[in-house]
């Protein structure tokens, strides 16, 4: 047995005798021992002992929040430590450690919940509501037969607004996600969430480039206006441009230069002002 009397042992915490709940063992004695010992092995001997005392009463209420997405296990190393803080908290003469380390196991395990398991970040305010939400829907479906509750009922018995019921019914759906590899229909010709999803597409920058050199092709005179729609529009080579207009195909080139250098200009001089109102 881990905490043995005070008769079998002077060094080790004394009888461990219960309170009405078997799991909360009677270490008074011990609680003041270990706070008029100094820092040591013997002062680290009394708190583990107290730890395993305890332990039992930490993993029962871990065992309360088991079915909520989280291993029991992993719930049990949160309550352990949970115990741990208390313990090292716990001051004796201000009450019964019960009565202090049950609501701080618990805060524990509701932080960790809060903050670890969560599939998007959302504030600590909408969870709460989430909570609330869930446990007022939770009891209206015991009562009702299994009728799904109305937003109204459901803040009536929460005492929420409706609009706090539609925040909380919705960050139910944030506390897990669907993988990208979820079937969305279950036809033969099935599809994945994935492939409901939009995808960049590269003409809209076209587009955009297009309307920012519209304004710089207006004000170009007609006779580069004209070169520029032979050459990009009708695709036409510098040559057939130059015989078409009789000019040289050299003269051709500095003016297609000259004008998209221009253009482009005054599309990024636009841009960057508009960038700066």
């Amino acid at each position: 047995m881990l905490v043995e009397t005070s008769a079998q042992s002077s060094d080790a915490p004394s009888a461990t005798r219960r309170h009405p709940h078997d799991d909360a063992p009677d270490t008074a004695a011990d609680f003041a021992r270990l706070a008029a010992l100094p820092e040591g092995p013997e002062r680290d001997a009394v708190r583990e002992a107290l730890t395993e005392a305890w332990l039992p009463m930490a993993h029962r209420i871990a065992g309360r929040f088991r079915n909520r997405g989280e291993s029991l296990e992993d719930l049990r190393q949160v309550a352990a430590l949970g115990l741990v803080k208390a313990i090292d908290r716990y001051e004796p003469g201000r009450g019964a450690f019960e009565s202090y380390a049950v609501p701080t196991i618990t805060g524990e395990i509701k932080r960790h919940f809060r903050d670890r398991t969560w599939a998007l970040r959302v504030p600590r305010r909408v969870q709460e509501l989430r909570n609330k939400v869930r446990v007022a829907r939770r009891e209206l479906l015991q009562t009702s037969g299994g009728a799904e509750p109305s937003a109204a009922e459901i803040a009536a018995l929460a005492g929420l607004t409706e609009q706090e019921v539609a925040v909380g019914t919705e960050a139910l759906d944030s506390y897990s996600t669907l993988s990208l590899d979820a079937e969305v229909s279950r036809e033969d010709d099935g599809y994945s969430l994935a492939d409901t999803l939009g995808v960049r597409e590269e003409a809209y920058d076209v587009v955009v480039d297009r309307e920012a050199a519209k304004e710089g092709l207006r004000r170009l005179p007609e006779r580069e206006r004209a070169i520029l729609y032979m050459r990009f529009f009708e695709d036409m080579t510098q040559s057939r441009i130059a015989d078409q207009l009789g000019i040289s195909q050299m003269h051709v080139s500095r003016l297609i230069s000259r004008c998209c250098a221009k253009v482009r200009a005054e599309a990024l001089d636009a841009a960057h002002g508009t960038g700066e109102d």
